[in-house]
């Protein structure tokens, strides 16, 4: 009897998993968007292809654009 009632647990909680990734995908939060230059919003820093310091992505998007 317990056997049957953990793998219903299992099953629920797979079948909300997928919902949740399906539903993210399908429609994602502004957060998971993109910037007018297309870096997404959560990008970790890059390093600076001179000092080696770390800098954000759209900071160095810029400075090759000329803005």
């Amino acid at each position: 009897m317990i056997g049957l009632f953990t793998r219903i647990y299992v099953l629920v909680i797979v079948a909300v998993s997928l919902a949740a990734l399906i539903y993210v995908y399908a429609s994602p939060p502004p957060s998971l968007q993109m910037t007018r230059d297309g870096v997404p919003f959560f990008t970790p820093p890059v390093a600076h292809p001179e000092t080696g310091e770390p800098l954000d992505l759209g900071e160095l998007i810029r400075n090759y654009k000329g803005e």
